[in-house]
């Protein structure tokens, strides 16, 4: 049987209160990602206590101010997800805030519950965040590194958005990160993380795309969703891939992600039946329309 209703979350099915859609870790029967989508009218403000987790908050589109522990941060933001990438603001756990908007958006707060308090506060500037062409051919993307590591500080939480032309593949070949694995020689190569995925689609409500998870024998689980924008998919495990834009529709994922290990890593294995596809890209050319919002990669 199809696990497709339990995991893909059609937009409005988890919205709740303020929020177009709520993730919890107890939602989602896990224990550490979590995802809200708040969308503010001109001049409406809204109170945010993190309790256990940490939080970005990342405008997808719209402009915010964002006061915590005595700072303001004001974002920028931008007039929408294929825009540009946007700047966003750090909360740490046990923290309380307010996210104000002068003239109203819609606003992601990617979260990872955690232990840890150690970070600050603070704002991520949209320069420093690093854009990367993944792939190539029909397999090119935009991967907007907001919150990785190397890119961000936090304590356990990973974010970044990939943009993805109308007509090519994304998280692809098909991957996982569900266990922590070494190799012979003890060097981790891959890391456990539970993944949710939030979708966009550009054009009018006829855009669509689809997402792929398959599980491993003694782990099953089995989606193919039919993805409209505000649409979600969790993914506690399993290969996933590929992420297919239909052709005229081009399609932005926001990835939150978070797990156990304390050393933050995001290790990936792919399924070894596709996992030759990566040789092909060597000889084949980026898609001519990325990036998308004309920054220069980095």
């Amino acid at each position: 049987m199809s696990d497709t209703s339990k995991y893909h979350l059609p937009a409005g099915t988890s919205a709740d209160g303020p929020y177009d859609l709520l993730v919890t870790p107890e939602s989602a029967d896990w224990g550490y990602s979590g995802l809200r989508i708040l969308t503010l009218r001109p001049g409406e403000a809204h109170a945010l206590s993190t309790g256990e987790s940490e939080f970005l908050v990342l405008p997808l589109t719209g402009s915010c101010t964002v006061t915590t522990d005595g700072k303001a941060f004001d974002l920028a933001g931008r007039t929408g997800v294929f825009a540009s990438a946007t700047d966003f603001a750090y909360l740490p756990r046990q923290s309380e805030a307010l996210i104000s908007s002068a003239s109203g958006g819609r606003f992601a707060l990617p979260s990872a519950r955690t232990e840890q308090g150690g970070q600050p506060a603070r704002y991520g500037r949209k320069e420093d965040v690093p854009v990367e062409l993944r792939g190539a051919g029909a397999c090119s993307r935009q991967v907007n590194n907001y919150c990785l590591p190397g890119t961000f500080e936090a304590e356990q939480l990973l974010v970044c958005e990939v943009l993805t032309p109308g007509g090519n593949w994304s998280s692809y070949p098909p991957h996982k990160h569900d266990q922590a694995r070494t190799d012979e020689s003890g060097e981790p190569v891959e890391s456990e993380l539970e993944e949710i995925y939030y979708f966009e689609v550009s054009g009018d409500e006829n855009g669509f795309a689809y997402q792929r998870v398959y599980g491993t024998e003694d782990r099953p689980i089995d989606v193919l969703a039919e993805i409209r924008s505000g649409d979600t998919v969790l993914i506690p495990h399993g290969w996933h891939g590929p992420s297919i834009a239909a052709p005229g529709y081009d399609l932005y994922y926001l990835n939150v992600m978070a797990g156990p290990g304390q050393d933050r890593a995001w290790l990936i294995c792919d399924d070894p039946a596709h996992g030759w596809v990566r040789s092909t890209w060597d000889t084949q050319d980026v898609d001519d329309r990325l990036p998308f919002e004309g920054l220069t990669p980095r």
